[in-house]
């Protein structure tokens, strides 16, 4: 597990860059984290890197959006999905296909419906007595043989928001 800190929104958006430039086609990253933690901000960074320059917002009530940049970005947001059978409903099996980047808010709760290859991203409200409301944590997961070969790249990508966090 590489582990950061953000010390407010666009910190956090500006670490999603930073990994949105290692973004191949074929990724699919899991955002993770309570509702408030910087999943739609964290998606935002990573759109502007790829050269997205409309507004991303969270898709929570349409399910799925599509932006077109540097790499086609898939953004889904699972939240509202009662059964694992809506994922197939969502075209997920069909955009893991697509030469695309699949962005997935609340993807732990689908992880049994996807492949066992991609980056988990989860963001936590940092805790201690020092943290101001808007730092997070951000732990990113390498899952599966495409992550885990990129795990030091990743590590280089977010050194300046490296560090351990307080206990």
């Amino acid at each position: 597990m590489i582990r950061a800190r953000s010390r407010s929104p666009e910190d956090t958006r500006q670490l999603a860059a930073s990994l949105a430039e290692l973004a191949q086609p074929g990724d699919l990253l899991l955002l993770v984290g309570d509702l408030g933690a910087g999943k739609t901000t964290f998606t935002q960074g990573f759109a502007a890197s790829l050269g997205i320059d409309e507004p991303v917002t969270s898709p929570t009530f349409t399910l799925a959006r599509e932006y077109h940049g540097r790499l086609l970005l898939h953004h889904l947001d699972v939240f509202r999905l009662d059964q694992i059978a809506e994922v197939l409903d969502l075209g997920l099996p069909e955009l893991l296909d697509s030469d695309g980047v699949i962005l997935i808010e609340w993807g732990d709760a689908i992880r049994q419906a996807l492949p066992n290859d991609y980056l988990e991203v989860a963001l936590t409200f940092a805790d201690g007595r020092d943290a101001s409301p808007d730092e997070r944590v951000v732990a990113l997961s390498p899952v599966g043989p495409r992550w885990q070969a990129r795990s030091d790249t990743l590590a280089a990508a977010i050194r300046q928001w490296a560090g351990e966090p307080p206990c």
